[in-house]
């Protein structure tokens, strides 16, 4: 473990900034009953960009057979108008995609299409399967032939091997087969299908788009965060519940469990302290008010005397404007986020020190000089961009940093559907918390304690969370977190 401990050894400083936040999964949404359904489809998925940027893809329904478009790239690159024009029908699924297990590679993005004994079956998925890797060595075994690296695969094979003879049956009885997290969306040619895992690890929720004529169908709209639905003119409903399966068809919506033992909840709560967008209700929750919470027990458990508080945008704006309330400290926008950065392969001839942060990142030196800032921040993954941008605020005169992070140290990968690096690479799991403070260069350096968070997402209201990135305790009983490090790794 010595070798892990000297940081810049193990590369803690010499990783780029993209390396350095943990990857949103994936994003699902699914549309029923709507002449323009892929239209939705793709406004939905716009919404749901920050949950994946490396591919994305629609397959919509026209009642007779599917029709599919996937490509690598965001979303409004992929799907012009004349490929919208091609994905005719009133019923569409569509993914946006960041790989937590699999390539990133064309053949792995989703939606994934097949015809099989079950008719043409089109699903997505947001999530990990923890057993996906056991699940598809015997498949292969068995003469199953895979044509992508991805998980999600391993379901589409489990349903078409399936005896059950309807195919919400043979679902059913695939999902009982898996561990892990899924919230998945699937569609045929005339129904549309939403299901959660028993614990309910990822959000997906179910909105209505209300009928113009009363002899006209109400559409029925599925996405992994609420957000999609006010683009597109939907009203949140409810939530699809842990171990639930949702059905829309020409028969209207029913409604099944397909787990016949309740599991303990174990809804991600680091969807609240980060991955999903403030304007969302996930897990039946506002996030806005979860961070601006997160935000005020931060202040209440770190204070430090200071003269302004300093979001690092833009995951720490809304938990900085709690801590600024709580602690009274004026907030002042002292870094400024450029949107438009894009990839650029061009760098100056003489180097610019933190080139790639500052390329993100501009201090506000009116604001900065001759302050005490507290800068808020809603994680420290390897500690290589908070390393950079307290030495940016200092360079802008600032007189003291103070950081402090909106959840726990994290000391523990996910193996759920986030894409986090392994332990050897968490600088939580190999520092201490003084240690890091000098790595990064901070004058002091607190988190929110793991109580404070989930309290302040309101942990026993209407959810119990899942934690195990700050405490090492995973839900699933038999994983072993040594055999799946190694597994991601061959992947």
């Amino acid at each position: 473990m010595a070798d892990v401990l000297t940081g810049e050894a193990m590369n803690f400083s010499g990783l780029s900034e993209k390396d350095d936040k943990f990857h949103d999964e994936c994003g699902v949404v699914a549309i029923y009953a709507h002449p323009e359904a892929s239209k939705l489809a793709y406004l939905g998925l716009h919404m749901l960009q920050h949950r994946g940027q490396e591919s994305a893809g629609i397959v919509s329904s026209d009642g007779v057979t599917l029709h599919a478009h996937k490509a690598m790239g965001h979303v409004a690159e992929i799907f012009t108008q004349d490929v919208l024009a091609r994905l005719a029908g009133p019923l569409a699924i569509g993914h946006t995609r960041y790989s937590t297990s699999g390539d990133s590679a064309l053949l792995n993005a989703q939606p994934i299409m097949v015809d099989c004994n079950k008719g043409m079956i089109a699903l997505a998925h947001n999530g990990n399967l923890v057993n996906a890797h056991v699940i598809r060595q015997k498949l292969e075994q068995q003469g199953s032939i895979f044509q992508t690296t991805s998980d999600t695969e391993v379901i589409v094979h489990l349903v078409a091997q399936s005896k059950e003879q309807t195919l919400p049956e043979a679902i059913a009885d695939a999902l009982r087969r898996i561990e892990g997290a899924f919230s998945l969306v699937l569609m045929t040619r005339d129904r549309v299908f939403a299901v959660r895992d028993p614990r309910g690890f990822r959000p997906l929720s179910m909105g209505r788009i209300k009928a113009e004529r009363a002899q006209q169908t109400d559409t029925i709209v599925f996405a992994s965060e609420t957000c999609a639905f006010d683009l597109i003119g939907a009203t949140y409903e409810r939530d699809v519940s842990p171990g639930e399966m949702i059905v829309v068809g020409p028969e209207g919506v029913s409604s099944r469990f397909y787990h016949s033992t309740a599991q303990p909840q174990s809804a991600c709560i680091f969807e609240h302290v980060y991955f999903s967008r403030p304007d969302s209700i996930v897990f039946g929750r506002s996030v806005q008010e979860s961070r601006e919470q997160l935000g005020r027990q931060l202040a209440k458990e770190t204070g430090v005397e200071a003269d302004i508080v300093v979001p690092v945008p833009d995951s720490g704006v809304v938990a900085a404007t709690g801590y600024s309330e709580q602690s009274g400290i004026p907030l002042r926008l002292g870094l400024i986020r450029n949107h438009y950065v894009g990839r650029t392969f061009i760098e100056p001839s003489q180097r610019v020190r933190d080139f790639g942060v500052r390329l993100k990142l501009n201090p506000v030196r009116s604001l900065l000089a001759g302050k005490r800032v507290i800068l808020i921040d809603d994680s420290i993954v390897r500690g290589t961009t908070s390393r950079k941008i307290v030495r940016m605020v200092r360079e802008a005169g600032a007189k003291e940093v103070h950081m402090r992070i909106s959840c726990p140290p994290t000391i523990s990968p996910c193996f759920y559907g986030v894409d986090t690096p392994s332990k050897s690479q968490l600088i939580a799991a190999n520092k201490s918390i003084e240690e890091i403070r000098e790595y990064i260069g901070a004058d002091s350096l607190a988190y929110l304690s793991h109580e404070g968070m989930k309290e302040a997402c309101g942990e026993g209201e209407r959810v119990t969370y899942c934690s195990a990135c700050y405490t090492g305790k995973y839900p699933t009983a038999f994983i072993d977190v040594a055999e799946l490090e190694a597994s991601a790794k061959k992947c």
